[in-house]
Parts: structure tokens; sequence; C-alpha cells
């Protein structure tokens, strides 16, 4: 084993080549009816991108921002058919939303708050 790599193109025969006549080869196109046909007797799956169907986004409520003085948060979670009706109440009433719990709030406190309040 020595350290003495072999040369490419170490005979000085390589050298003698003639490849000034050498051409490539012209590609054989097929025809895209033909390339369907194989593809599809192949197994192959199209890639071209499927319709999808447009889903309608759901409108967001419009933003409601005031200075009412109101800075506690509260978080709840409910149907949506019940903070369809809180948002419904509130703008047939002109109120904002920290208005129209206050104002249930009172109602509530009216009809099952506690006796002789």
């Amino acid at each position: 084993m020595g350290d003495v790599r072999t040369k490419l193109f170490a005979d000085d025969d390589a050298a003698d080549i003639d490849l000034s006549s050498f051409r490539p080869a012209k590609p054989v196109r097929q025809s895209e009816e033909a390339t369907k046909t194989a593809a599809a007797s192949a197994g192959f799956v199209s890639r071209e991108p499927k319709a999808v169907p447009v889903t309608p986004v759901p409108e967001k409520p419009a933003r409601r921002v005031w200075r009412t003085g109101r800075k506690v948060q509260l978080n709840l979670k409910a149907t949506p058919e019940t903070v369809a009706a809180f948002y419904a109440i509130a703008d047939a009433q002109g109120w904002v939303l920290g208005e129209a719990l206050e104002k249930a709030v009172e109602l509530m406190r009216e009809k099952y708050g506690p006796k002789g309040s």
C-alpha cells in the first residue's frame, strides 16, 4: 500500500481521444397526453392544487372602546347564542358592555337578591 495515488488520465492514450465530432443527442419530447397516460398507469397523483370551498369568516363584533372608569376585567365562557343576545341587547339600548352588565346585575339583585335589602 503506497502513499501515491493513481493519476487520472495517467496514460498518454487518453489525451489522444478526439471528441471534436461529439454532439449530445436531441431529447425526445413526449406528448402531454402520453405523459399523463403513463403517469396514471404508474399510479402517480397530480400535484395540481385542488379547489377548496371558501368558508365564510364569521363577522367580529365592532370594537368597543369607551372611557368609563371601569378597570376590572371579567372573563366568562358562554354559549354563542348567549353572547350574541348580550351584544344585541347592549346595542339596542346603546349601552357599552360594562353598562349592560351593571344593568343585568341590578335586575338579578332585584329578583334574586337577599330579601329586605
